[in-house]
């Protein structure tokens, strides 16, 4: 018997591969610093880790509708108005279990065999993946430090096919930590739609931008009110594990993703619903802003620490909690710099043949999402490690 040749030629989540390499090498009793995975070390707020112990006491907690509980797409709607300045309504929000599965319900609704989606390189690796699982094909576009390492309207019109069929992107991005500048995702949008195509915005890093100006917090759903929005609430509420996100889709697609997310996955987790609704009280926004700034903090301290080392940044992120590093001057593959940081140094890091084809061999991810110990000792042994490759 054979597994499926899907199964068989699907890469491997590289970040995840470092990170089961560094507890191995805990397991061998070395401390190893873990700046390869996007997973804040926060919790929870607390409220809503007190909403999670009151729900588990021993209530039914039967499957939920599968778009999600209605009180829980109210406090969502009421989020984008409280926090965005749109309004969206409920009925247009599905939640799900995780960004992840935001996502696949979104590309099982719109793609067919062969139709293209058009993505910016570096991106998430998931993000092809699902593409590709539905037989779609990737356009995969490269874009650099000249814009921020994002899509602008002049790459997007250059690469631009009869064939596409949907334009994703990521504001802010995972690995760069860099925001489309809203006017140029503004102009992207508006090229996608009068060409019949749907635009899928992740903004699972959003709530995380800088608070420089109105419109570095601002949805896509502003300019564009039909577009696709992914999110989710590991990152901005600290709630990796709890597999919990949501998606924005027009009004007219919400019947087919009821029907899929019944088939498959029945609902996102009662549970995990229902103490959720917690994110959005005062107390715990309030909690998350501050932690938004320290993870502002996080960055200055590594972005500093870097160029101190000899490892200057391209481009300063703006939002997330990821530096996309190039590391090229060392000599060293991005692949052979993680696996020596890792195992000489032992700092965990991403390479970037994560992200995309163009950066691959050249850049590296390192996570912020570390506690400010963890950073600066991560950094001090960087520091070391770099200095005997000169």
């Amino acid at each position: 018997m054979n597994i499926s040749a899907r199964a068989a030629s699907i890469a491997p989540f590289y970040a995840m591969e470092f990170g089961r390499r560094a507890v191995a090498l805990e397991a061998e009793g070395h401390r190893v610093i873990k700046l390869s995975l996007g997973e804040p070390d926060f919790s929870a707020p607390p409220a809503v880790l007190e909403g999670m112990r009151a729900v588990m006491d021993g209530r039914p907690l039967p499957y939920t509708s599968a778009l999600g509980l209605p009180a829980l797409r109210e406090a969502i709607s009421s989020f984008y108005r409280s926090q965005h300045g749109v309004e969206v309504d409920p009925g247009r929000i599905v939640v799900t279990a995780g960004g992840s599965a935001a996502l696949l319900l979104v590309l099982a609704a719109i793609v067919d065999p062969d139709d293209e989606v058009m993505v910016g390189d570096p991106s998430y690796p998931c993000n092809r993946q699902l593409v590709e699982t539905f037989g779609g094909r990737v356009n995969l576009v490269p874009a650099g430090a000249s814009t921020r390492f994002q899509l602008d309207a002049a790459l997007v019109e250059s690469a631009w096919t009869e064939g596409t069929k949907a334009l994703m992107v990521a504001t802010p991005s995972n690995p760069t930590g860099t925001s489309v500048p809203y006017a140029e995702l503004e102009r992207m949008c508006a090229f996608a739609r009068a060409n019949d195509a749907w635009r899928i915005v992740d903004e699972i890093y959003l709530n995380l931008s800088d608070r420089t100006d109105d419109a570095s917090v601002r949805s896509v759903l502003s300019c564009d009110p039909d577009a696709i929005v992914i999110n989710s609430f590991s990152k901005y509420f600290g709630m990796t594990g709890w597999r919990l996100g949501w998606c924005v889709v027009p009004e007219s697609l919400v019947p087919a993703m009821e029907r899929l997310a019944q088939n498959y996955f029945l609902c996102a987790s009662n549970p995990a619903q229902v103490a959720a609704l917690e994110c959005f009280t005062q107390e715990s926004l309030a909690v998350c802003e501050e932690r938004r700034e320290i993870f502002a903090d996080r960055r200055r301290l590594v972005t500093e620490g870097l160029a101190a080392i000899g490892v200057p940044l391209e481009v300063e992120p703006d939002g997330a909690f990821y530096v996309y590093v190039d590391v090229s001057r060392f000599g060293l593959s991005s692949w052979e710099f993680c696996e020596r940081a890792l195992t000489e140094a032992h700092v965990a890091i991403t390479p970037g043949r994560d992200f995309g084809e163009h950066t691959a061999e050249t850049h590296v991810r390192l996570s912020y999402a570390a506690s400010s110990d963890d950073l600066r000792e991560g950094i001090a042994r960087l520091a070391a490690f770099v200095e005997q490759l000169d």
